[in-house]
């Protein structure tokens, strides 16, 4: 597929990896639609794209919100016939033990980093399917096939998203439509931001450049495959975990509930 006039809608628009992937498809010449809960941000997104002029459309939406999200697709739809692809990118974490965590915090995760993917998908699958044309790319994590002591919330939401994904990709087939998921590692963005992570190193080499991710992205709005992780050598763990859970499971909750030990001392 070339991306020359397609319609590109992202999530989470207004930084890091968001931010990242409006300025990959718009160096390729596609339209861009920029979705995210801060408007002043957005609109600085917006500027950077006026370089490569393309048409944009800014929508301050909180995805976690069912309303808001059917009237972003009524602002899209009134300058814009339908969308191309759609990147549902929008999500956060909040770092801590599943015994300290509020319901109210394990909840607001799902509502962003799950829901906000659904209400997405419904909103905007009928017109894709309708034209017979289109992909979808969920932006997941590597936590979709790990489940992780400090971020077990948010392992959930990227598990749920992972395996919806997957039974709707079958559902998609020959209908013209895909899906992709785009899993990374940790990546150097905002999301490390939340108070929760403040006692969490601020820097790793493991961190990805959220640009990394922004041209995977790209290349899965083209990809027949289900997942891409990044990098791909990750591929071979997430293998390994599948394969021989009782070696991995051990090593990797003993090194993060170290971590999550830590981050509660005093």
């Amino acid at each position: 597929m070339s991306f020359k006039n397609k319609v590109v809608l992202i999530t989470g628009a207004s930084s890091g990896i968001g931010r990242e992937t409006a300025k990959e498809f718009a160096k390729l010449g596609a339209n861009i639609v920029l979705v995210a809960r801060g408007k002043d941000k957005l609109e600085q997104t917006a500027n950077e794209l006026k370089k490569y002029q393309v048409s944009t459309l800014v929508c301050q939406c909180d995805v976690s919100n069912k309303d808001q999200v059917e009237e972003m697709r009524k602002t899209v739809l009134e300058k814009f016939d339908s969308i191309d692809i759609l990147v549902n990118n929008a999500g956060f974490a909040i770092y801590g033990s599943v015994s300290d965590l509020s319901i109210d915090e394990i909840k607001s995760q799902m509502e962003t980093n799950y829901f906000g993917m659904i209400y997405c998908v419904k909103n905007f699958l009928p017109l894709m399917l309708k034209k017979r044309s289109g992909h979808i790319v969920n932006i997941a994590s590597v936590a979709a096939s790990f489940g992780l002591p400090g971020i077990a919330s948010y392992c959930a939401s990227k598990f749920a998203m992972l395996g919806f994904s997957e039974g709707l990709k079958h559902e998609l087939k020959d209908t013209g439509v895909g899906i992709t998921v785009v899993s990374p590692i940790m990546v150097r963005t905002e999301f490390f931001d939340h108070p929760s992570f403040e006692k969490m190193p601020k820097y790793s080499p493991a961190l990805l450049n959220p640009k990394t991710v922004a041209k995977a992205i790209v290349k899965a709005a083209n990809s027949p495959r289900l997942e891409i992780i990044v990098p791909s050598i990750v591929r071979g763990a997430v293998w390994m975990k599948s394969t021989f859970p009782y070696l991995i499971n051990p090593i990797l909750g003993k090194s993060f509930k170290k971590q999550l030990d830590f981050t509660k001392q005093d």
